[in-house]
């Protein structure tokens, strides 16, 4: 007795998908605007991680600069600037003029003349300062 074996057809075509590709979204800050980029190579050269003239462009030796200056710092040399190489080359966010500047941790503290004996007595008593 013979056996048949029936097998299923199998399609000469290829399945694709017919789905539009998602387009990629790119998140967060894409270019260093100018002057900032101006601000940044001005505190690199002061700080003679670059040499030359501030001209507003992220160029290669801008990068290299940076790397260099953050690398020193211990800190990631890939993404940039870092923020805290930011902060150190003195180019953190200025709140000076924020509503509530006057009496905050950033603004001018008062003169020491104007601590009461008291309090001042206080702080050299915690910090185990002899008065």
């Amino acid at each position: 007795m013979a056996t048949t074996t029936h097998r299923g057809h199998a399609s000469s075509h290829a399945h694709t998908s017919h789905r539009a590709a998602k387009s990629h979204k790119l998140h967060g800050q894409q270019a260093i605007e100018p002057a900032r980029v101006t601000e940044i190579q001005q505190a690199l050269i002061r700080e003679h991680y670059l040499t030359g003239e501030a001209n507003g462009q992220w160029d290669s030796a801008t990068a290299t600069a940076m790397q260099k200056y953050q690398a020193d710092q211990g800190w990631q040399t890939k993404l940039m600037p870092d923020s805290r190489a930011i902060k150190k080359l003195g180019l953190g966010p200025d709140y000076s003029n924020a509503i509530n500047a006057k009496n905050s941790s950033f603004g001018e503290p008062p003169p020491a003349s104007t601590i009461p004996p008291v309090q001042s007595a206080g702080f050299a008593d915690a910090a185990g300062v002899n008065h």
